[in-house]
């Protein structure tokens, strides 16, 4: 593959349809390769189109608006960075001949859980939590009341835990039905309801599709909180049987995503969710994209998962990923700001061996993930806790 220079006939282009944090760090990677990046979002000022060579702002849902920036910019390759997509149009792009990653077809089926859960559950038959969709709160009492209680109810389509909702009892669940209807991405009038399984810890297996195959990062162990990532760490330790069947569940399904050469071939960085307890693997979810969880490996790394995609997308060499204690914290903010201020940054980098990423989210309503702390040191346990410490000097304020 050649590469070229921005702004010239020779140049690589990516488009990305969101343009967050995650997608920032895809654009600082395509960019260190001379790749010119084009970044689209919902709102003006979004994390990556502030560093992007042009930018666009639209509904990410609006298929015609995504077809004429396309048709106007001609991307070598469309990179969806969020869940909600027009992917029936991106369906409609690959079949004229665009390259959409990984593949069209894998971001229409994890563009909601409904596609992705009985992709996995019911034609792979892998493990997964007890479950089923309604679209009532009659169908979701009734699907509550055969996985017992307590059960998790979440939208179809949501990230970062909008709409999620732990239910210990039923007269709780009109409440959860309100709540992933209307904070749903998409609004697909439908949520899952899940089975509680006591697992041991989860996981987010980054799992990397290159032109040479398949390669794993060291499993990333994680705690969510109202189904939102707050910390992770890397390696999160298990047994040899765990790591060979979560690899095994994780292969499978991004293969089966994907598709096989000729007529498959899709590459890129997925994020699988998984569920260990002891030697026993459970499939939760899956992301055909860098996984917020995944943010731990720009410092755990030699290769964060953001130069993983790149890399994978344009067909490049994927050697031996190595791997040192690390651990990253979220700093959330809270309320609604206009001009959201970071304050207690230079206390938190006091110590040796952590970092700080501003997202440069330009405004906050009611709670939003707004940077991360990252640290690294001689193990998993005194790098989480360095994080920590760090994470807990620093407030977002209104400026």
């Amino acid at each position: 593959m050649k590469f070229g220079t921005p702004h010239k006939p020779s140049a690589v282009k990516i488009l990305l349809l969101g343009s967050g944090e995650l997608g920032k760090e895809v654009a600082i990677e395509a960019m260190r390769l001379g790749c010119e990046v084009v970044a689209c979002d919902r709102y003006e000022h979004a994390p990556a189109q502030q560093i992007a060579h042009r930018s666009y702002v639209f509904p990410m849902l609006d298929g015609k608006h995504i077809r004429r920036v396309v048709e106007k910019e001609k991307p070598d390759f469309i990179v969806p960075e969020i869940e909600a997509i027009a992917t029936p149009t991106l369906v409609e792009l690959e079949r004229e001949g665009w390259t959409v990653i990984p593949t069209a077809r894998a971001t229409r089926l994890t563009m909601d859980r409904e596609g992705i859960r009985k992709l996995a559950a019911e034609k792979l038959r892998l493990p997964t939590s007890p479950y089923h969709f309604a679209g009532s709160l009659e169908e979701l009492e009734k699907g509550a009341a055969d996985v017992g209680f307590p059960c998790f109810v979440k939208p179809t389509m949501s990230s970062s835990g909008h709409g999620q909702s732990k239910v210990m009892r039923k007269k709780d669940l009109a409440k959860a039905w309100k709540l992933g209807i209307e904070e749903g991405r998409g609004k697909t009038g439908r949520v899952i309801v899940e089975g509680q399984i006591k697992f041991d810890y989860e996981i987010t297996l980054l799992t990397v599709r290159h032109a040479k195959g398949i390669s794993f990062c060291a499993p990333v162990g994680h705690v969510q909180i109202e189904g939102d990532y707050r910390w992770s760490w890397q390696p999160q330790t298990m047994s040899k049987k765990a790591l060979a069947r979560a690899q095994a569940i994780a292969k499978k399904i991004v293969n089966e995503l994907c598709g096989s050469p000729p007529a498959g071939g899709g590459r890129g960085i997925f994020g699988v969710e998984l569920f260990v307890k002891g030697d026993m693997v459970w499939f939760s979810e899956l992301s055909p994209r860098p996984h917020d969880t995944g943010m731990v490996t720009m410092v755990s790394q030699s290769m964060s998962e953001m130069e993983l995609h790149v890399r994978a997308i344009l067909g490049l060499p994927i050697p031996s990923i190595p791997c040192r204690p690390g651990a990253s914290v979220a700093i959330l903010a809270h309320g609604n700001m206009k001009n959201p201020t970071y304050t207690g940054v230079e206390n938190a980098l006091k110590e040796p061996g952590t970092h700080v990423r501003i997202f440069g989210k330009p405004e906050v309503i009611k709670h939003r993930r707004m940077a991360v702390v990252l640290a690294i040191d001689k193990t998993v346990e005194k790098a989480l806790a360095k994080a920590k410490r760090a994470a807990s000097k620093i407030k977002v304020v209104e400026g």
